[in-house]
């Protein structure tokens, strides 16, 4: 049997339709095999990625409590000097910074009116002791006797008392007659009356004197205040004068800070009372020198508790030779105490902080599962867990720049 077949051809149109379309048909399935043949993560049945940790224990270890506080930092001593004597300000010798000495003079007043003032008290003593008989060198008259007016007057007495006893004796003989008598009488009262009213002179004399010498050391204390001095070895924390000023008694002149040893006030919470002590170590640290440390000790605890903030308050003294730390300074500190705990810790940087919460990885067999934990205090490169692991378990550190995630697959490296 013979077939015939008859060639149709094809109009231009659909052949150039149906070209193309085989062309992107052949594209797709070539770039199909390329991606099935080069993507070994879409073959089926590929392994999963394993996680490399290390194994940490969760310790348990007595631990003695720390008490962690802020406060600042207080000058031992600061006051406020003010003038004694008024007049105007001859010199300023000390500015703001200074360190000056105790005694050390900070500035003067101009002298001369209490300068004045000394000498005519002094002339108004030299006076008096003239006129007690005192030499140079000799001290207040002690025996009123020894004054030259009570002595000739004591002379004078005597004379006339050995004359009257005489006359009164010859009188009872009837050797002299009672006109002579009464004429020695008159005499011995004379000179008795003379003596007492030298002895009431010396006496007010030598008060007088008293009064002067205690006007001259008046004055001398007050030409001494025209020097205005520190009470205490310090620092100039405020200049308060300058020359030329006219200060009255009382005016404000420097403010002076003792710096060595610094106070230093901290506000502890009430639940720790119990664990702080007075002579207990406080190490302290300033935002001036990061890195370093400074040693303070308790030396009072105020006994009430602030109603607002429930914290009571507690001070110590810290050490400051060189003033390297200064008076108003932000401190945050760790106190010693008493208390000692069995508590649980781990290396901190083995927890994860992830929304909002830390989280550590508990290692379950081969998997590892997620955890919360609650945080408690530092002790160096370790931290207390409060709440979300036991003491026998054991949890996943990840190494560096990998991540993990509950449910994987872990191999533990030592």
């Amino acid at each position: 049997m013979i077939f015939s077949h008859k060639y149709h051809p094809c109009p231009s149109f659909l052949r150039q339709l149906i070209v193309p379309v085989i062309a992107v048909f052949a594209l797709l399935h070539s770039s199909c095999n390329r991606g099935a043949a080069g993507n070994p993560l879409e073959k089926p049945g590929a392994a999963t990625a394993i996680a490399k940790v290390k194994l940490i224990s969760v310790e348990q270890q007595q631990q003695q409590r720390m008490v962690e506080a802020v406060g600042s930092l207080f000058a031992y001593d600061e006051v406020t000097v003010s003038s004694e004597a008024e007049g105007r300000v001859e010199e300023v010798l000390v500015d703001v910074g200074d360190r000056v000495r105790k005694g050390q003079i900070l500035a003067r007043i101009t002298p001369i009116e209490f300068e004045l003032t000394v000498e005519q008290q002094r002339a108004a003593l030299e006076q008096a002791r003239a006129r007690l008989g005192l030499r140079d060198g000799d001290g207040m008259l002690k025996d009123i006797g020894q004054a030259a007016e009570v002595k000739r007057a004591a002379a004078d007495l005597a004379d006339a008392e050995q004359r009257y006893r005489r006359a009164q004796s010859l009188l009872e003989t009837g050797v002299i007659p009672r006109q002579a008598y009464d004429e020695a009488e008159a005499r011995y009262k004379s000179a008795k009356a003379t003596y007492d009213l030298a002895v009431q002179q010396v006496e007010n004399l030598r008060a007088s004197m008293q009064q002067t010498q205690v006007m001259l050391n008046l004055a001398n204390k007050r030409l001494r205040d025209t020097q205005i001095r520190a009470p205490f070895e310090g620092h100039i924390r405020i200049r308060a004068v300058t020359v030329g000023q006219y200060l009255k008694v009382q005016t404000p002149v420097m403010t002076i800070v003792n710096i060595n040893p610094l106070r230093l006030r901290l506000s502890v919470p009430e639940k720790m009372s119990p664990w702080v002590r007075v002579g207990r170590n406080v190490k302290l640290t300033v935002e001036a020198f990061p890195g370093r440390e400074f040693v303070g000790r308790i030396s009072r605890i105020n006994p009430v508790v602030d109603e607002k903030t429930r914290t009571f308050e507690i001070e110590g003294l810290v050490e400051n030779p060189i003033g390297e730390l200064k008076p108003g300074s932000f401190i945050k500190a760790i106190i010693q105490s008493d208390k000692i705990d069995l508590i649980l810790t781990i290396p901190q940087n083995a927890t994860a902080y992830l929304f909002g919460s830390y989280k550590v990885f508990v290692v379950e067999g081969k998997a590892i599962k997620e955890r919360e934990v609650k945080l408690g205090d530092h002790f160096g490169d370790r931290v207390e867990i409060i709440e979300g692991l036991r003491a026998d378990e054991k949890i996943a550190m990840r190494e560096s720049g990998q991540q993990l995630k509950e449910g994987i697959e872990i191999e533990i490296v030592q």
